[in-house]
This record gives structure tokens, C-alpha cells and sequence, in this order.
């Protein structure tokens, strides 16, 4: 087997689709673990929320305090993203981590805006809002604790239990159904996961995490995301039987899609660690992407899976929620308590 970077979920680096200086080949291999040691440079974006418009997703805003993420997921969608900033989508997306200091003071200015009607926020919604980086910069606690103030409702999504670091303010939001959680759980195999999202949390410790969210009354579901056919479908009513015993009042699933380079960067992962599967796994993930295994950058319609695979799925899941979920409520956000700290004032005089 090449060698491989420890503690990295891409092995390879992959040129910037815009860069007008390639090296000559669509990757090439990095074997010093020093060479991809993790950088972080400050950036100062003039907005914070993004409008959502995909008919697929719940929330009507999302905010995303960083850009690239040490979390190392293989697979990640967001890893396309990363061009827009002269970077890669393969190890540079791990190792060159973008964040936003300035993203509270763009959240408040949003607030205070006249034109701000409350609506759902999502964090993160492309990179982990409690990726390693948060533990130094607290940008996501910053962010709650101005939704908290503003009585404005967040949806966190996240892989990682650095979450019960902010248990104190999604309590406190939680007490007018402002907060809702859901974490995402691949694979209940460490062996796995180790290789696949190299440093997200064990999924112990998102049981856990949920478990503690349960135990505070915070809603909180899960996302089986991706489910990845030939390598983790058969782990799906295990996760849902885990999740429920822990808490978890909902239970929701992605298929993999791997948008633009990441045809190439998942079939190097999967013949690096799991050769024997490699064509098994991709001729799935094909099947259940219209014939396909990498799709075209940009998509319009709405995200569906389809052939026999995608109905293996949509049967699994719709047969253990009615087995694990089917007595569980979900609560709505509450839009009536935003209100702005200068209207409060103005009660004073």
C-alpha cells in the first residue's frame, strides 16, 4: 500500500480548477506528514448569512464562520469550495483553514438592519462550525450568543462534540425554542471512520453528545450523511437504534454525491484503504446517481437519488423511524421572540 498522511482524510492535492499554473498532472502525492501541518489565515468577508434557496434544505440563511475544514472528510461537498479561494479541494481543503473574526459584528449588523424579518439560520451548512479550529477561536459561541441576544432561532450541524462546550447558551436559547441540533453520524465503525472523517468525533462521543442534549430537552436528530452504498448502507438501522436510545427525537440521511473533483479524490481514498471494494462501492454510488459516479459542479432541480440502491435506502429509513421514531415530536422554531437590544431600550424611557 502508498503511503499514507496520517490524520488526513485526502492523500492527494489537487490543482485549483482556475488557476492558470498546473503541475502538470491532476495530483501528486505527499508522503511528509510536516508538509501538511494546518495554517490559519484571518478573513474579513463584507456579509455573514447566505440565502438559502435549495428546496432541499429547511433553513432560510445560513452562516458559515470558517472555510475548509480539519475534519478531513473525504467526501465532503464543501471541498469544491475551496477554489474560490485560490486553494485545492484535496489536503489543501484540510490544511489551509479560513476564519472569520469579524462574523459576530456581521451578525449583529444583519440584526439591526430594518429589513431583517427573524427567520432560521443553519450553522454550518457547507464547513463544520465546531471544527478543531473553534477551540481557539470561538467564533461559532460568538455567533450564539448574538442569536441568543437578538432571540433570533439557529439550526447547528455538526460532526463534532465540541458542541457541549456551548451547552450553557443553547440551554438558555433552548428555553424559547430558538435551537435545534443535528448531528451527523456516518458510521458507527471507528476502524471507519478513522479513514473516512479522520478528525471528527468518535461516534461514541456524538452518542454521548446527544445523550446530553437529550437530557436538557434540546431537540436534537441526526443525519446519516453521507450513506455511502457498498460501505456503510448496511449500518443504517444500527445508527437509528443507537441514536433513538440516546435521544435523538429525528433521523434524516444524505446519499453520497461527489460534485466536480471529488470523483477522483474518493476513488484514490478507496483504493489506497479499500481496494477490494473500490469498483463494488463506486458502481453503487453510480447507481444511485443516474448512471453517474461524480456529478457536474453546478445542479439545478432538486437533489434525488434513484435506482434500486436509493430504494434500498428510502425503505431502510422510512422502516426504522416507524421502528425508533415513530413516537417522537419535533418542535417548531419560535419567530416571535427576535427583538432587537435598542427597541428593549427604548422601553426605558
Amino acid at each position: 500500500m502508498e503511503k499514507s498522511v496520517k490524520g488526513r482524510g485526502a492523500q492527494i492535492r489537487i490543482d485549483n480548477r482556475y488557476s492558470r499554473t498546473q503541475t502538470g498532472d491532476d495530483y501528486f502525492e505527499i508522503e511528509d506528514e510536516d508538509s501538511v501541518r494546518t495554517s490559519y489565515t484571518a478573513v474579513y468577508p463584507k456579509t455573514i448569512l447566505n440565502e438559502v434557496k435549495s428546496p432541499d434544505l429547511p433553513m432560510d440563511y445560513s452562516m458559515n464562520p470558517y472555510q475548509g475544514c480539519e475534519h478531513g472528510c473525504v467526501y465532503c461537498y464543501a471541498r469544491v469550495t475551496h477554489d474560490y479561494w485560490g486553494y485545492g479541494p484535496g489536503l489543501d481543503f484540510e490544511q489551509k483553514i479560513l476564519y472569520k473574526p469579524n462574523a459576530p459584528d456581521l451578525l449583529r449588523k444583519a440584526f439591526d438592519a430594518k429589513s431583517w424579518k427573524p427567520a432560521a439560520i443553519m450553522l454550518s451548512g457547507n464547513t463544520d462550525c465546531y471544527q478543531p479550529a473553534e477551540r481557539e477561536f470561538k467564533i461559532t459561541r460568538k455567533l450564539l450568543e448574538v442569536c441568543n441576544e437578538y432571540g433570533n432561532p439557529v439550526g447547528i450541524l455538526t460532526k463534532n462534540s465540541l458542541l457541549e462546550r456551548d451547552l450553557d447558551i443553547l440551554a438558555e436559547m433552548n428555553e424559547r425554542n430558538l435551537v435545534k441540533v443535528a448531528m451527523s453520524v456516518t458510521t458507527l465503525d471507528e476502524s471507519l471512520r478513522r479513514l473516512l472523517e479522520p478528525r471528527t468525533s468518535a461516534a461514541y462521543r456524538k452518542l454521548q453528545t446527544i445523550h446530553r442534549l437529550a437530557d436538557l430537552n434540546i431537540p436534537v436528530g441526526i443525519i446519516i450523511g453521507p450513506v455511502i452504498p457498498g460501505l456503510t448502507m448496511h449500518e443504517i438501522p444500527a445508527i437509528m437504534k443507537a441514536a433513538s436510545e440516546a435521544g435523538a427525537s429525528s433521523a434524516g440521511c444524505t446519499t453520497l454525491r461527489l460534485n466536480g473533483p471529488l470523483e477522483g479524490l474518493f476513488a484514490d481514498w478507496l483504493g489506497r484503504h479499500y481496494p477490494d471494494r473500490k469498483s463494488k462501492v463506486l458502481v453503487q454510488v453510480a447507481s444511485v446517481n443516474g448512471g453517474r459516479v461524480g456529478k457536474k459542479m453546478a445542479t439545478t432541480g432538486r437533489i434525488k437519488s434513484e435506482g434500486n440502491f436509493a430504494d434500498i435506502i428510502t425503505q431502510l429509513m422510512r422502516t426504522n423511524r416507524m421502528k425508533y421514531f415513530k413516537d417522537k415530536m419535533e418542535r417548531h422554531f419560535n419567530l416571535e421572540a427576535f427583538c432587537r437590544p435598542s427597541d428593549q431600550m427604548r422601553l426605558f424611557f
